[in-house]
């Protein structure tokens, strides 16, 4: 799932170098961190955080999918 994230915002930014993913693991809890240039942060966030929620329900539906749990996903200035 952390591959997801990355190919998302790398998708949206126009600097891919930039992007950076974390990954923290707690029992059933997955939570990612994304880092992104500052100058793409609207592009990841979008119009009233509507790119972003779109990011974390695709996560959502992922885990999901492969029953990992709760999944989170934080956007990091």
């Amino acid at each position: 799932m952390k591959d997801l994230v990355e190919y998302l915002a790398k998708s949206l930014v126009e600097d891919p170098e930039a992007v950076e993913v974390k990954e923290q693991r707690r029992r059933r809890e997955l939570r990612y961190e994304l880092n992104v240039a500052e100058e793409d942060m609207g592009r990841v966030i979008g119009k009233g955080g509507r790119v972003a929620n779109a990011m974390r329900q695709l996560l959502r539906a992922a885990a999901t999918v492969q029953d990992t749990g709760r999944v989170e996903l934080d956007i990091v200035d």
